[in-house]
Order: structure tokens, then C-alpha cells, then sequence
């Protein structure tokens, strides 16, 4: 099953370890099987995908050889509900890739259910928001020249076979996207080299330079990429903090003497200093959970009607990462994507069920809790207009 491809399949191939020592320090080679992987996406729904979404550059582009495909070359110009649009030209498509372009699309865990279902399964692994992009090639060539990734990845071998040159980290450990830097260059021979097929999983770490070139026949991979925290990006946190403290409000003595100035600025540091005492990582880590946003997805007619679930309705919990329960003020919290909800105590047992079991029906969400049908149908109905469940 995609939605536990990464926290049940791939751990158990590559052992627990990989979050506590391996996760974007080390580059990770798991076989977790054709057949796990094969349901994420086959060549008949791609193919329905295509037909079915207007997709245009530079969602859906291509690249030869390190360089783009100029857009004329596979799209025409037309225009849909009064909107000019890039329309991708089918014939032109299938030319530009019998001569070795390569395929890009971004963001295909938007479109298809299995891809987004293991894109929400790495995000509750690694707790940092995911988008998944589709590489699809013919022939030897490449789509890009030995570069990095300003993210951690993991490819996914879906068809087909891919030769792979991991370089390791370049002149710069851990670049950024926003960086002051972006000249390093990759360092000398290879971490690892080889033939990636069917099944295989490979984690290349943020910054770690890599060359991917085609082996003769077609290749399919899913690349599964996310940016993970950072020192800097606590240390943005705590700068909104300051806001809360009135020396640092003030104006800064740009016309006094220098020594007010120096001691200006000490005041300052102290001040920074009680700040990241008092707000540390562990609780930066948590807000950020907290507002960890939700999928775009939707429940009608339910949400708007308000009409009662059935007992076989399915109850899906729309919490990416699993919400945590606090008590406050005689009532149950969680706070889901930035907003607070909160709900008589009586409704804490079958939260708790639905944040554990993240899916179930009517019926067995109340038997699980052991409350009768229409409690637990009635909890389903204002769930579903906060956006918290959805129904189907």
C-alpha cells in the first residue's frame, strides 16, 4: 500500500536508524521491490493524467542534454475560457522524447492519489512538507548535468533502469536555497555508482552532487523531495519574538556616542541570548507541526448540507502529521494548520481513535470507542465543516 511506503516499507528495508543517523547526512540504496512500488503510478495513468489536466510549462516541461527544450518545439499556443495557454502537442511529445529529452513534471502528487497518499506517508516520517516530481526518459541521454539539490530527496524507481553517479557533498556542506553561496563545486570521484531498477530507493542528501544519465531503454522514477529546518530557520523564529520585547522595539542609537552604542548593543545580545533560553528547538520544532498545512481537498455535499453520515460512511482525518490533544479551560484542543479547535471532553475518546487510525467508518469509529452510532456520526458532522474530516 502507497500510504505506507516510507514509515513501514522502507524502514523495514533500511532499518530505524535512518531518522535518528541517516536522514540527510549519509546517501541511503534500499530494494523494497517492483511490486511496492508499481501501484504509485503506471504508463495507462500517466497517460490519463495528460489527457485529463491541461498541464503546461513549466509544470510540465522538457529537458535534453542539460538545457530546456525550447517550448515551441512540443506546445502550441491556444486558449481556454478566454486564457492564452501552452497546450502540449502530442505528437511533437512523443517525438522530442524518441530523441532522448527527458520529462518533467512537478507536483504530480497533486494529481494522483497513490503519489499523494506516499507523499502524506513521508510527511508524517520527516515531519517537513513534500512535493513530488515525475522524470521520465528514453534512450542514453540525460535531462541535466551533474548538479545538486538544494533539498533532501528520495527517488523512487518505478520503471525501467537509470545509472546513477553519487558524487557526495561539494565544496559547501549543507547549501541552502537562500544562500550567499551557490559557486561550490563537487568534489572528486564517487560515493556510489550503479544501475538503479524497479523497486530500488535511493535518499540523496541535500547538496550532494549527483549525474543521472539514461541506459538505452525507458526510465520512470518519482523523486520525493522536502527542506528540512534549519539553525537559520529557528533563529528567524526567534527574530518574530522579538517583537514581544520592548528593548528591542526601540530605535537603535545611531547618532550617540560610540561607547552607548556598544552598550546598546550588548543590552541587545542579552536579551537575544533569554530568548533562545527561552524558546528553544524543541519548541520551534512543535508550532511548527502545529501549523503544518493540510492537503487541498474537499467533502461535499456533507460540509455544506450538514447532512447525518451513514454507519459504512468513511471518516478520513484531513491532519497530515498527528495532532496532539491538550486540555484546556474544562474542554479538548488540538490545533491543526495554524488554528485552534476545541471540543467538550466527551469527544476526546473518538479524536483520539480518529488521530490514531487516521480512516475509519461511522460505525467503526463508534465501536472502536464503544459510543453509540449517532455519536459518532453527529462528532463526524462538525468535524467535516472545520475541514477536519472528510467524507465519502
Amino acid at each position: 500500500m502507497t500510504d505506507r511506503l516510507f514509515t513501514e516499507t522502507l524502514l523495514a528495508a533500511v532499518g530505524e536508524d535512518l531518522l535518528r543517523t541517516r536522514l540527510s547526512e549519509d546517501f541511503v540504496r534500499a530494494d523494497v521491490g517492483a511490486a511496492a512500488v508499481a501501484p504509485l503510478l503506471t504508463f495507462e495513468a500517466l497517460s490519463d493524467l495528460l489527457s485529463t489536466h491541461q498541464l503546461e510549462p513549466p509544470r510540465l516541461r522538457l529537458h535534453r542534454a542539460g538545457r530546456p527544450v525550447p517550448l515551441g518545439d512540443y506546445t502550441t499556443v491556444g486558449e481556454a475560457s478566454g486564457v492564452t495557454r501552452r497546450l502540449v502537442r502530442p505528437e511533437a511529445l512523443y517525438e522530442q522524447l524518441r530523441g532522448g529529452a527527458s520529462l518533467v513534471l512537478d507536483g504530480i502528487d497533486r494529481l494522483h492519489p497513490p503519489i499523494r497518499a506516499a507523499a502524506d506517508d513521508l510527511m508524517r516520517l520527516v515531519h517537513e512538507r513534500v512535493q513530488v516530481n515525475l522524470y521520465l526518459i528514453w534512450g542514453d541521454s540525460h535531462g541535466f548535468d551533474t548538479h545538486w539539490d538544494d533539498h533532501d530527496t528520495f527517488i523512487v524507481q518505478l520503471a525501467g533502469t537509470k545509472h546513477w553517479q553519487v558524487h557526495g557533498q561539494g565544496t559547501r556542506p549543507y547549501p541552502m536555497k537562500e544562500d550567499t553561496d551557490h559557486a561550490h563545486r563537487p568534489p572528486e570521484g564517487t560515493v556510489w555508482e550503479g544501475v538503479v531498477r524497479p523497486g530500488e530507493v535511493l535518499h540523496v542528501p541535500r547538496g550532494w552532487w549527483h549525474t543521472v544519465t539514461g541506459t538505452g531503454g525507458v526510465s520512470m522514477h518519482l523523486t520525493f523531495g522536502f527542506t528540512r529546518a534549519t539553525g537559520v530557520d529557528w533563529a528567524r523564529w526567534l527574530v518574530e519574538r522579538l517583537h514581544d520585547v520592548e528593548f528591542a522595539r526601540t530605535d537603535l542609537p545611531r547618532f550617540a556616542a560610540p561607547e552607548e552604542r556598544h552598550k546598546h548593543q550588548h543590552a541587545l545580545l542579552r536579551h537575544l541570548v533569554d530568548l533562545a533560553e527561552q524558546h528553544g528547538i524543541d519548541e520551534f520544532l512543535a508550532d511548527r507541526d502545529s501549523r503544518f498545512p493540510r492537503r487541498q481537498s474537499f467533502s461535499l455535499p456533507w460540509a455544506v448540507d450538514g447532512a447525518t453520515p451513514e454507519p459504512d460512511t468513511v471518516v478520513e482525518f484531513t491532519p497530515i502529521l498527528p495532532a496532539a490533544l491538550r486540555e484546556e479551560d474544562q474542554k479538548v484542543a488540538l490545533t491543526v494548520a495554524g488554528r485552534r479547535y476545541a471540543f467538550p471532553q466527551t469527544a476526546r475518546p473518538l479524536l483520539e481513535a480518529l488521530v490514531e487510525a487516521r480512516t475509519l467508518t461511522v460505525a467503526e469509529l463508534a465501536e472502536r470507542v464503544g459510543v453509540p452510532v449517532d455519536t459518532a456520526a453527529a462528532l463526524a458532522r462538525v468535524l467535516v465543516r472545520h475541514h477536519l474530516v472528510l467524507l465519502r
